[in-house]
């Protein structure tokens, strides 16, 4: 198979961001050469912008121009790396420019819309920049990328990362912690609100952000609503004995939405072996099976499932082993880049990883026992390719080793005189 070097750009914040870290190590699971571009670390300058006090408009003209700069940012990371594909997530902050440069120099560009098609309508200006679109809806919304000329586009729903998303095996402090009979990790949108203020009289614990002006909710969400790490989340899935998994809706007269979209936390929940209550979702059937998920359709209908499935541990544990296996079976990142990659080696033309590999056989014995000890050093195989040991070189920091500085000359003599692979 195939290897590429492959720069994944991620957003300023959001739920696409833990997303894009945990499609790079997809990525580099099934061998590929990734770098990330984390555009969180700007986050913080972006969000100071408004301490300035200044109106509305010249704000925003401001923010524009940070984000202009984080583009070139990106681009400058691209002439550096020189990756086969560039990998955006939702709401990555690469501008038209930057795509159409991308374009012009041949550099295929994907980008994965983890998000709602109907709510975060900003896809109709940028999937046609973009070479391949991949969606976690299927119609309408396929039918509405061909009317605008997005034809790659491709159903790639969300996944585990079974290296993180997995049991864990928690001391008393975090049992005491993150657990509870039932708990929930999201944004308060408003029917969660509406329907979680009829579970009060649980065990109950909610996590994350954006509760309040609840007061009946308020002794429920936990340590102030604050943001908790993708650490923690996994820590509450496995923590609790029902993990509630109701999808977001804006409308609050209907609680549960039947959408078509799963979220990232049925996979996630699913991959670490735990028990969840999800809403019904028209795409769910074709993930998971009804032995593999629960699924409830009303509120009536969840508080049903409590009861029943809170004194029945072993049924939840059995039920939740089934889930684990079809996760790791099926739906991890590694299935889902693998799936991408093989969707663009189809559409668009790729630049393969140059496999230039490192002889060390003819060298003087003394060179060759630092060069490997070198290699050891950096837990990189004797027979690494040249690519793989100049990318690990490169993240390091610090005065570059003797070795080091050979290698990234070597590296320079090769693009000099040995020109790029035809």
């Amino acid at each position: 198979m195939p290897r590429y070097k492959v720069l994944v750009v991620l957003p300023f914040y959001g739920g696409s961001y833990p997303i894009g870290k945990f499609a790079a190590e997809g990525l580099r699971e099934l061998g590929h050469l990734v770098e990330v571009f984390d555009s969180g670390l700007f986050y913080s300058s972006l969000q100071n912008l408004k301490q300035l006090r200044i109106n509305s408009t010249r704000l925003e003209q401001l923010e524009q121009g940070f984000i202009q700069v984080v583009s070139e940012a990106i681009w400058a990371k691209i002439e550096e790396f020189e990756p086969g594909f560039v990998l955006a997530l939702a709401q990555a902050p690469l501008t038209r420019q930057v795509l159409l440069r991308l374009k012009k120099e041949n550099i295929p560009s994907v980008m994965w819309f983890v998000e709602d098609f109907r709510l975060f309508t900003y896809w109709r200006s940028f999937a046609p920049l973009y070479d391949v679109f991949a969606v976690i809806q299927q119609e309408p919304f396929f039918s509405a990328l061909n009317n605008i000329g997005v034809s790659n586009h491709l159903y790639l729903p969300l996944a585990c990362l079974p290296s993180f998303h997995r049991p864990l095996d928690l001391n008393i402090v975090d049992k005491k912690r993150y657990g509870s009979e039932l708990s929930f990790m999201g944004a308060g949108y408003p029917n969660r609100r509406k329907a979680f203020k009829e579970l009060v009289e649980y065990d109950l614990k909610i996590w994350g952000t954006e509760w309040e002006g609840e007061p009946l909710l308020e002794p429920f969400v936990q340590e102030g609503g604050r943001r908790v790490s993708s650490e923690e989340v996994v820590k509450i899935f496995n923590a609790s004995k029902i993990n509630l998994n109701l999808h977001s809706s804006l409308q609050d007269q209907e609680l549960v939405s039947k959408g078509d979209f799963v979220n990232p936390r049925t996979f996630e929940i699913a991959g670490c072996g735990c028990f969840q209550l999800v809403d019904r979702r028209e795409l769910l059937p074709a993930l998971f099976s009804e032995e593999e998920v629960i699924t409830f359709e009303s509120l009536e209908d969840l508080k049903e499932k409590i009861n029943y499935f809170l004194p029945r541990e072993e049924e939840r544990h059995e039920i939740a082993t089934r889930a684990r296996a079809r996760a790791l079976r099926e739906h991890t990142y590694a299935h889902r880049m693998q799936t991408l990659v093989s969707f663009l080696e189809k559409k668009v033309s790729l630049k393969p990883l140059d496999e230039l590999k490192l002889e060390t056989s003819s060298l003087p014995e003394e060179v060759r026992l630092e060069i490997e000890r070198f290699l050891r050093e950096k837990g990189l195989k004797v027979d690494s390719s040249l690519a793989d040991i100049i990318h690990t070189i490169k993240q390091g920091q610090g005065e570059l080793t003797p070795i080091e500085a050979a290698f990234l000359f070597l590296e320079e003599w090769k693009k000099q005189y040995l020109g790029p692979k035809k």
